[in-house]
């Protein structure tokens, strides 16, 4: 397994000040067209429906309806388009996946368009998609993978709800999923851990996206 990198006090304390800063939404593209200019880099948030998206987005800005949860899965329909800290990144929040309740035309419709944002976007630095600890990769996250693979997009993987399980399984599914990733070419080699409830592993995941800034 490969070791967490190490951050420094001044950059978790910068990571801490950009995701506290302001972080406003923009616009829910539908399609290609209606994104903004790729005139600064940009983070995705990737998942399965009931994986906890919205709730760590939030943790992670401190915020509490900055992306909205809700009692049905499968809520963002669109490319949700974030500006965090005032012109450094946008944040873009994808439609969630796997969501059974949905009809096969409106999912296949939702992975189109995901499928040709990962391939069209030039400033895209990495996604986060998010896998749940307790389950850990099912067959729709490995399709996204693979997808990501094939577009040659670099993604790092995000372990969710880790409070839900003892520690000794979350570690299991984190090092399962660890061995997966030696076939997955366009991968970050570190797992983050998180519990958006707990405040668990948030502060090196901002590290992480306050790295892709400078």
């Amino acid at each position: 397994m490969s070791e967490t990198p190490e951050f420094t006090e001044e950059t978790l304390e910068a990571a801490r000040v950009l995701c506290a800063g302001p972080c406003d939404f923009l616009l829910g593209a539908a399609g290609l067209v209606q994104l903004p200019m790729a005139d600064r880099p940009e983070i995705a948030f990737a998942g399965r429906s009931n994986v906890g998206k919205s709730s760590l987005i939030n943790a992670l800005l401190n915020r509490k309806n900055l992306a909205r949860a809700s009692a049905a899965p499968g809520r963002t329909r669109e490319l949700n388009y974030f500006d965090l800290g005032e012109g450094k990144m946008w944040l873009v929040d994808l439609p969630g996946f796997g969501y059974a309740k949905v009809s096969r035309t409106q999912a296949e419709t939702w992975m189109k368009l995901t499928r040709q944002y990962l391939r069209g976007r030039v400033n895209l630095r990495r996604v986060f998609l998010l896998v749940d600890s307790r389950r850990g990769l099912m067959d729709t996250d490995i399709d996204i993978m693979d997808m990501l693979d094939a577009s040659a997009v670099n993604y790092q993987i995000v372990l969710t709800k880790a409070d839900k399980i003892k520690k000794t399984e979350a570690e299991a599914t984190r090092d399962k999923v660890q061995a997966a990733l030696k076939k997955h070419p366009a991968a970050h080699p570190v797992i983050r851990m998180t519990s958006a409830e707990k405040g668990w592993g948030l502060p090196e995941l901002r590290a992480e996206i306050y790295g892709l800034t400078v």
